[in-house]
């Protein structure tokens, strides 16, 4: 389901940035369009504020999972604290023989170039694109963990600031995949492990696992590897950066 806010802020980047913090979204995730530019007014008096309008993918229900930390009981429906919000942030596809835009690809390799050496680090982007036309960039060097950081949290920022300077100005957004040692197939082998671990755990025990914080790509994840599990359902609780997953025990779910 389409689903749309619109704010206001001193700037055009000021908007969109409270649009992602009030829905806890990365850049990439959404598309915007500018409503009314800001307006500074004379000697900074008189001036309008811009307005943007955010639209994001919200179906109706959820799927995610992330590492096990707390057991509760099956809550009722209605102690929910209100309706989830599904992650809908698809799994980096495998890159295929799709000419690059050249305008685009040289976008991705100035601000990563400029970037990586403003870190110090000894890496060049590869660049390519799959058959949907999303970008995906391999960072190959030696000794990347300082650009991956603690469960690919440097490497997801770097991703995020990646899209945000390559889409601005363009009349068409295009999504960056940015990776690094491989982190990501990695990383997602792991979750989507755990993710069965955890679901065999809740339909044993018939009690609800609530998993630790995870960012959106690694909820969807959990969510797409037990969308078929029988007798269990996920769905998200909190908002980032302290947003969970629950794998719910649900008997006759997925027969």
């Amino acid at each position: 389901m389409q689903k749309f806010i619109e704010c206001t802020g001193k700037t055009e980047d000021a908007a969109i940035a409270a649009a992602l913090e009030q829905l806890g979204l990365a850049r990439e995730e959404v598309s915007v369009e500018v409503l009314e530019l800001a307006k500074p007014g004379f000697l900074g008096i008189g001036g309008t504020p811009a307005k943007v309008k955010v639209s994001y993918e919200a179906p109706d229900e959820e799927p995610v999972v992330e590492n096990p930390i707390v057991e509760e009981p099956v809550p009722a429906p209605a102690e929910e604290s209100g309706p989830e919000e599904r992650e809908e942030l698809p799994p980096v596809p495998a890159a295929s023989p799709v000419p690059a835009n050249e305008e685009v690809a040289g976008r991705i390799n100035e601000f990563l170039t400029g970037l990586l050496a403003q870190m110090e680090v000894n890496a060049a982007p590869r660049i390519s694109v799959d058959q949907e036309g999303n970008y995906l960039v391999e960072l190959v060097g030696e000794e990347l963990g300082s650009i991956i950081g603690r469960r690919g949290e440097t490497l997801d920022a770097i991703q995020q600031l990646t899209g945000y300077a390559v889409n601005k100005g363009l009349s068409h957004r295009v999504r960056v995949r940015i990776d690094a040692e491989g982190y990501r197939s990695k990383r997602e082998e792991t979750l989507e492990r755990m993710a069965r671990r955890t679901a065999e755990k809740a339909v044993r025990f018939r009690r609800n696992v609530t998993l630790e914080p995870m960012n959106a790509y690694e909820r969807h994840v959990i969510h797409t590897a037990l969308q078929d599990y029988p007798d269990v359902s996920t769905y998200s609780i909190g908002t980032d950066p302290n947003r969970r997953t629950v794998v719910a025990y649900a008997p006759g779910e997925h027969r």
